[in-house]
């Protein structure tokens, strides 16, 4: 497998050529960025048809779930969208913050910046601010958002570990994520983990959900849930690209589980609204005279 510096470059290559793409080639594809199936059919993504806030030209058909109906967004709220693409969950999450919340989508796919930032200055939203930057090294400051959403960009990172630290550092406390990505159950053949263009494509990319799980975990995160849960069939004419027929027959039959998936999960500690409240309320009580703990209240 090629390092980390390496396998960001084809990606990134890989996503500016789909940004130019027809929404129909990414979505018959794994992801948009390998061959074209010949199963008319989408391989990961689900249907965005009838969602509110669902902009067509800012889908680009390479998500595998809608995290943002999981995400439990309120009004008002500060959403950050990792690998946010040409702005199609942003577009939905800025539907449910209203224009008196904010959202920020991060990319590190210049061509992705701007076909995002030219469709929400045709939608003329001022609160949808799109940054060019990684998402395992964030262009945000601490303790930002209220809510993290992505779909189907962390298996693109090689270094996921660091990407579940950075989302811990930006979201407020109190503060969830909910994201859809790829998983697996089950080892993956050498021959797709091995291949660079294949990891474009997500699924050599992926991990199994228990370490997935265990890096959320590790990075102090709690009341983990998993949302939702899809299998993912690969079309025997993008594994031919990777496989022989007997090693495409072995892996049909080997019981390898691929998988989409939304969690969720919260950052511990209370949230910048509790707290003004607690400051208040403790303010009132010294204006009272009444002394914190004192049980005079």
């Amino acid at each position: 497998m090629n390092n980390e510096a390496e396998l960001k470059e084809v990606v990134k290559e890989r996503y500016a050529n789909i940004a130019n793409q027809e929404k129909a080639v990414n979505a018959s594809s794994c992801c948009g960025a390998t061959n074209t199936s010949n199963k008319i059919y989408n391989i990961m993504m689900d249907d965005y048809t009838g969602t509110e806030g669902y902009v067509p030209d800012a889908d680009l058909g390479l998500g595998c779930g809608l995290p943002t109906a999981f995400a439990q967004i309120k009004k008002g709220d500060v959403v950050i969208d990792l690998g946010s693409g040409a702005g199609n969950d942003c577009f939905v999450a800025r539907h449910e913050t209203g224009a008196e919340g904010k959202v920020i989508g991060i990319d590190f796919t210049p061509a992705m910046i701007e076909k995002a930032r030219t469709n929400a200055e045709k939608l003329n939203y001022h609160n949808v601010e799109f940054r060019e930057g990684d998402i395992d090294n964030m262009p945000v400051n601490n303790d930002v958002a209220d809510v993290i959403v992505s779909n189907c960009v962390l298996n693109l990172v090689p270094n996921k570990q660091k990407v579940m630290g950075e989302i811990f550092r930006v979201l407020k406390p109190g503060g969830h994520f909910s994201i859809s990505d790829i998983v697996l159950k089950g080892e993956l053949p050498q021959a797709l983990k091995n291949d660079a263009e294949m990891y474009a494509g997500c699924v050599a990319g992926a991990i199994e959900m228990k370490k997935y799980i265990g890096f959320i975990e590790e990075a102090g995160f709690t009341n983990i849930t998993l949302q939702k849960q899809k299998p993912i069939e690969i079309p025997d004419d993008i594994l031919e690209k990777y496989l022989s027929a007997e090693e495409i027959n072995n892996f049909n039959q080997s019981g390898i589980g691929i998988f989409s998936i939304s969690v969720y999960a919260e950052k511990p500690g209370a949230s910048q609204e509790t707290q003004e409240k607690q400051k208040v309320k403790l303010a009132d009580l010294q204006q009272e005279g009444c002394a914190p703990n004192s049980g005079c209240c």
